[in-house]
């Protein structure tokens, strides 16, 4: 994973009104860091303007050495799972685990030259990645349903492997795990911890913004 630093970010949907005033914040290279307030103090404001779903009005987001303010969110190599499932409906739970890293790649002739040279996963790894997270998460046996044959909990989980399957710079985790049921919302807490300590990316995984 890489560094993370806000550097006085403030964000004003209203002139005069902030929805985040000021923050200052380093997430090192593999630290975990959790975020706590009560409802509407900006912590889903802050994880939307790391990700690039909102511009900053003032401040700086440096995600490792690179300075991101500009940046789209598909060049900030990060992955936001949200409270509420985000999921296709009309894939599988295996082709939605692994439709950000395809999507990241391209297709075609596209997606062959990146292999080339930038050493992309082939599609043999990408099917042990999904295998693996899929197993992580108790998902297994609902690799092929679509999303409106799966629980809450279920589609909850599938959001949260997509996010594991990228194996993204910083992860970005809007309580992803609050529509999961007591049990294995401990269970999940416990695996996030030990995958945050064991996570190394290889240096053959792909990078965001390259043509």
């Amino acid at each position: 994973m890489a560094e993370l630093v806000l550097e006085h970010v403030s964000k004003e949907y209203i002139p005069g009104v902030a929805a985040l005033d000021d923050l200052t914040l380093t997430v090192a290279d593999g630290e975990l860091v959790v975020l706590v307030g009560p409802s509407g103090c900006g912590k889903t404001t802050a994880l939307r303007l790391v990700a690039g779903l909102e511009t900053l009005t003032s401040g700086t987001i440096r995600i490792g050495d690179k300075v991101v303010n500009a940046l789209p969110p598909r060049r900030r190599d990060v992955a936001l799972v949200f409270q509420r499932p985000t999921l296709y409906p009309h894939l599988t739970v295996e082709d939605n685990l692994g439709f950000g890293v395809r999507l990241r790649e391209g297709a075609g002739p596209l997606r062959r030259l990146r292999r080339l040279f930038d050493g992309s996963p082939h599609d043999g790894d990408l099917a042990a990645r999904i295998h693996e997270t899929a197993e992580l998460l108790g998902l297994s046996n609902v690799l092929s349903r679509r999303p409106a044959q799966l629980s809450g909990g279920q589609q909850q989980r599938v959001a949260l492997g997509r996010a594991l399957v990228r194996r993204p710079a910083a992860f970005l985790l809007d309580e992803p795990l609050s529509n999961l049921d007591l049990g294995l919302r401990h269970e999940m807490r416990r695996e996030l911890h030990l995958l945050q300590r064991r996570h190394d990316r290889p240096a053959s995984w792909p990078r965001p913004g390259r043509e």
